[in-house]
């Protein structure tokens, strides 16, 4: 009888063993998968690169007295007009005041200065595209300079929900206005709003009459 229910308990300790190693060996596939998913995810998103970059150096080509910069950051730029007297550009702590235009890499027009008018931007303190974030720290007070994004630099796989598509690469022209310090600006600012609005005096018209002249009889 003992034997009997020593050899029970033997039989179910070795039956929940394997359960639990059936179990365990479950899951490796799904690990396996996760792991695969972002092996392709990563080969997909580096063709996507190249290709945008073909279509960017394609479009350079096409333009052979254009002379195009490359940055560091990914994107290449071109300037339009440029200021060799001004050395600062804007950083941190300054506000930039600029207007932008974006085209596709056809030359279509997306968006047009006017929409997208006025901008002030507090230079890496805002939520911006990220190459224009990084483009106006390259610009001189003045300067017009012709930005090429590849899309994950501009508005990424999910476009701008509005007229940007997916994974679109654009042209931005950009003009940087002015740029001062926040402190600068916030005085300026203070200083309009302290200053009361001058209502011009008007002073009363004399009418002018046409007197005739005296007559000789």
């Amino acid at each position: 009888m003992k034997n009997i229910k020593i050899i029970t308990f033997t039989l179910l300790v070795l039956a929940f063993v394997s359960s639990c190693k059936q179990h365990q060996e479950a899951r490796r596939p799904i690990s396996q998968a996760s792991g695969s998913f972002m092996k392709k995810s990563i080969v997909r998103n580096k063709k996507l690169v190249a290709t945008e970059e073909t279509q960017i150096k394609d479009l350079i080509k096409s333009n052979p007295s254009v002379k195009y910069l490359a940055s560091k950051k990914g994107y290449w730029y071109t300037y339009v007009a440029q200021n060799k007297l001004d050395s600062l550009t804007p950083k941190k702590g300054d506000v930039a005041f600029f207007d932008y235009e974006i085209k596709d890499l056809q030359g279509n027009i997306i968006y047009s200065e006017l929409e997208l008018r006025p901008q002030i931007y507090y230079v890496d303190k805002q939520n911006i595209m990220m190459g224009l974030r990084d483009g106006i720290k390259l610009m001189r007070k003045n300067e017009e300079v012709n930005f090429l994004f590849p899309s994950n630099m501009a508005y990424g796989y999910h476009g701008d929900d509005k007229k940007i598509g997916v994974n679109q690469p654009i042209i931005c022209t950009v003009t940087l206005r002015d740029f001062k310090s926040e402190v600068a600006y916030k005085k300026q600012n203070q200083i309009k709003l302290k200053t009361p609005a001058v209502t011009p005096q008007v002073q009363e018209a004399t009418p002018i009459t046409n007197k005739p002249k005296d007559t000789l009889n």
